[in-house]
């Protein structure tokens, strides 16, 4: 190897080392430093000196309050999916139609709650949803929808719809993003020979559009389910995990162990919680990868035999 491509290498590690830095002290070590403290009985204040092994994961395993955040958790990234997958199919595949004028503008307003702040939302929505007397109430009221006001965010079936829906809203353009960059790569040949031989829109739709999005349907539902799995921010600022701990998720109760938890912070206790929630994320991820897997070996085995 010559002096000069030396050189070149080093200054590329060189730059790269700001960001290797960064990774390691605030990604990296943290997620190391976990692993430890959640074998002490530590309150994230002085030496480590209280060991316990695996009391503290006994612990969280035993605890009714995280398996019922838990539940939560699973309950919101379930219905999040199902709503979300295919109303922004279906708004993918209007927002991709050529002939549609101020497809952008469409796309950029159903886009805005994807960069809009969590938390602002969910400051904002709690004024819209929060009391008998808020806006919600009164525009079904005066509508003649409602006879009287509903408390949305005092009844836990009603706090989780909301909370669902408004989730849905928030991640709307970003999957809908997702699924127009999948209807853009798919080949443009194979449509313009279907239309040849007489194929309408739908059946288009249900026999090239549907099967060829397959391996890209499956990422989508990988990263849908993954960010349902994280939704501290709209849940403590719209219901705060209530009422009577309904909308409780594990984000949530592993703050109020560390930050909020009355006395001493529990920071072992935390990280043990914080350690099984992040394995059963990963087990989620295992198992959709394996989707996303299964999907892509079929579709090369159907493009063989298209080439075939």
């Amino acid at each position: 190897m010559s002096f000069r491509r030396k050189r070149k290498i080093a200054w590329t590690y060189l730059f790269l080392a700001p960001q290797f830095v960064l990774l390691a002290a605030f990604t990296v070590y943290p997620i190391l430093m976990s692993y430890v403290y959640s074998l002490y009985d530590w309150s994230g204040i002085g030496p480590l000196n209280d060991f316990v092994g695996l009391s503290n994961f006994r612990a969280v395993l035993e605890d009714s309050s995280f398996w019922n955040a838990f539940r939560n958790n699973m309950i919101y990234m379930f219905f999040l999916t199902v709503l979300s997958l295919p109303t922004t199919f279906v708004a993918a595949l209007v927002l991709n139609l050529k002939f549609l004028r101020g497809r952008t503008a469409y796309r950029t307003l159903l886009f805005l709650p994807v960069v809009t702040t969590a938390a602002i939302i969910g400051i904002v929505l709690k004024f819209i949803f929060g009391n008998d007397n808020a806006l919600f109430n009164n525009v079904l009221i005066s509508l003649g929808i409602l006879k009287e006001p509903v408390g949305w965010l005092a009844d836990p079936t009603k706090a989780m719809i909301v909370l669902i829906a408004v989730g849905v809203w928030k991640l709307f353009g970003m999957i809908m993003i997702y699924w127009l960059a999948g209807l853009q790569s798919l080949p443009s040949e194979v449509f313009d020979a279907a239309k040849m031989d007489g194929a309408g829109y739908l059946a288009t739709v249900r026999y090239l559009t549907v099967p060829l999005l397959l391996p890209v349907a499956t990422v989508i539902l990988l990263l849908t389910a993954l960010n349902g799995m994280h939704v501290f921010d709209m849940v403590t600022t719209l219901t705060g995990g209530g009422p009577y701990f309904a909308t409780d998720m594990v984000d949530l109760y592993i703050y109020r162990y560390v930050f909020a938890s009355g006395g001493f912070p529990q920071m072992g206790y935390a990280s043990a919680a914080g350690i099984i929630f992040g394995l059963s994320i990963f087990a989620l991820s295992v198992l959709l990868g394996g989707l996303v897997r299964v999907s892509g070996g079929k579709k090369a085995k159907s493009d063989a035999g298209w080439g075939g």
